[in-house]
């Protein structure tokens, strides 16, 4: 299956995926492939008033778009959880009659585990891409990841028509689970894929019948697809993924965390020196892509600090949603800067607002702070 596209420097190529385009082949690969967006000019006050109104059009559009898509940010989390990642991916190069090992990104929601996988399947795509070629000995296209999501309902044949789905095969409308299996068995080999994403997997029920039919085919992928599993979801452990039980399914499950190697990412913490100093880095990185005329040093690692992470609990994706709201506003008002009395009027999500209260108290009363000591200047 090809795409159409416009090769012409206006097109978006990000701009047109969603989650359903990242659950297809073509969609990752626009996702992989797309250039960086350039960040909108920063402008001054009067050079802003000079621009005409078709021009002012264009100029805030373009920061509209921007400051909806400002990451993803390098955070310290993000980059420990690529070296695992890239760790384990490449030790999974194994010959074909070696059970691969599978790993499980495991995490509260709001911590950037899909964008942190996205991430690094975009690197092993173009590693792939650039190492091996477009095109296998056979001459298949090569599609190094697949990436599928799950639902509550996600049975053994659904999971393998999502696979199906992504690569776009024509048997993907009918035919029974093992049918479906073979099928999707045959396009990973076909387009030597290495890395298999299962999105969402929270979602399924492991308890029950279902659950119990995926996780004998995680075990069936391990043994047969030569690829490495990776699954991301919230409360895995607690779900029993990785326990070993008395009864069968238990013991069934206990195969799948036996072959499963566990990951997390954890939220920005300022109660040692070291979390404050990385929450202040990621400040200065999000201040840095901020394209407001107002903007100025410190506008956000100095003055908003303590206010950002009492909004934000330490949550990367609560952060983002703050800053995006806000210069959304600022640039749709005239502001053109963020401070607290803009901030206050955007909405966050529920979670934050419901820990924030206790978390200004604690800054207001000077319990907890947020900002590193400064750095002494060495002598000359």
């Amino acid at each position: 299956m090809t795409e159409r596209r416009d090769d012409g420097p206006a097109q978006d190529l990000r701009a047109k995926l969603d989650h359903l385009t990242l659950s297809r082949k073509e969609g990752l690969k626009r996702l992989a492939e797309a250039p960086s967006r350039p960040q909108p000019e920063a402008l001054s006050r009067r050079q802003l008033k000079a621009l005409g109104e078709s021009a002012r059009a264009e100029y805030d559009r373009s920061r509209r778009k921007w400051h909806a898509n400002l990451g993803p940010l390098q955070t310290p989390q993000m980059a420990a959880l690529h070296e695992d990642l890239w760790d384990i991916v490449d030790s999974n190069d194994q010959d074909g009659d070696k059970v691969k090992g599978g790993i499980a990104l495991d995490a509260f929601p709001g911590l950037g585990k899909t964008t942190a996988v996205l991430a690094f399947a975009k690197k092993f795509h173009r590693r792939e891409i650039a190492e091996a070629g477009e095109f296998t000995d056979a001459g298949f296209e090569r599609w190094p990841v697949c990436r599928v999501g799950l639902t509550a309902n996600t049975g053994m044949r659904d999971l393998n028509r999502a696979i199906l789905e992504f690569y776009g095969h024509p048997g993907r409308f009918r035919g029974t689970a093992s049918d479906f299996g073979y099928r999707a068995l045959d396009c990973v080999l076909s387009c030597e894929a290495k890395l298999l994403i299962v999105d969402d997997l929270h979602f399924l029920r492991w308890r029950n019948r279902s659950g119990v039919e995926v996780s004998n085919h995680f075990k069936y992928i391990a043994n047969e697809f030569p690829v490495t599993l990776l699954m991301i979801g919230v409360g895995l452990k607690m779900r029993g993924l990785f326990d070993e039980g008395e009864d069968f399914e238990d013991a069934v499950l206990a195969q799948t965390g036996r072959r499963t190697t566990r990951l997390d990412m954890e939220p920005f913490t300022i109660k040692t020196e070291k979390g404050r100093r990385d929450w202040r880095d990621m400040l200065l990185a999000v201040e840095q892509r901020v394209v407001l005329t107002d903007k100025y040093p410190g506008m956000i690692a100095d003055e908003l600090s303590d206010y950002l992470f009492a909004r934000s609990t330490g949550h990367i994706g609560s952060l983002m949603t703050v800053i995006n709201r806000g210069c959304q506003k600022a640039v749709r008002t005239g502001a053109e800067r963020l401070d607290e009395d803009l901030l206050s009027t955007v909405k966050n999500d529920a979670a934050s607002e419901e820990a924030r209260r206790e978390l200004q108290l604690a800054f207001e009363t000077g319990k907890l702070k947020s900002r590193p000591k400064p750095k002494r200047r060495k002598a000359a």
